[in-house]
């Protein structure tokens, strides 16, 4: 008999998970339907500014976001691909930590080099997001128009 467990309990039993997310919060790191991603089990130890995490929101919701501001009782996350925070996330919401992902057949770790590099630009290009989505927005209908 092959039975399922609920992905958090899996996590916790086995310490680490590999996945296919569901959303495009996470974009343009992990693309629906296309990448994996790894999750280790949330340790006793605090997140860092930077680490993607699996949490369930109050509403039981499961979701994948970056931790962007650790504060004393809690932490501020938002997705790489949304321009609103979602603060207030505490350490017993936290299921998992990602430490890598499968893109095109090649796994690449959260500690790569090129990773840690898009992991900064995310993180310092956050406020320029609405601007830019906008500008790209009305560029797009004048392209449209034309």
């Amino acid at each position: 008999m092959n039975k399922q467990l609920p992905l958090e309990d899996y996590l916790r039993e086995n310490g680490t998970l590999t996945y296919s997310n569901v959303g495009v919060s996470m974009l343009p790191l992990l693309r629906q339907g296309r990448d994996l991603l790894t999750l280790q089990a949330k340790t006793q130890a605090r997140c860092a500014i930077g680490d993607v995490v699996l949490f369930r929101r109050a509403s039981g919701q499961l979701v994948l976001h970056r931790i962007v501001a650790v504060r004393a009782q809690d932490y501020v996350l938002r997705g790489d691909n949304c321009t609103g925070d979602e603060p207030g996330v505490t350490d017993t919401q936290i299921l998992g930590v990602m430490t890598g992902y499968v893109r095109g057949g090649r796994t690449r770790s959260v500690t790569d080099p090129a990773y840690r590099f898009y992991t900064r630009m995310i993180l310092r290009t956050a406020k320029l997001r609405i601007p830019i989505r906008k500008a790209l927005r009305r560029l797009k209908r004048r392209l449209r128009k034309q």
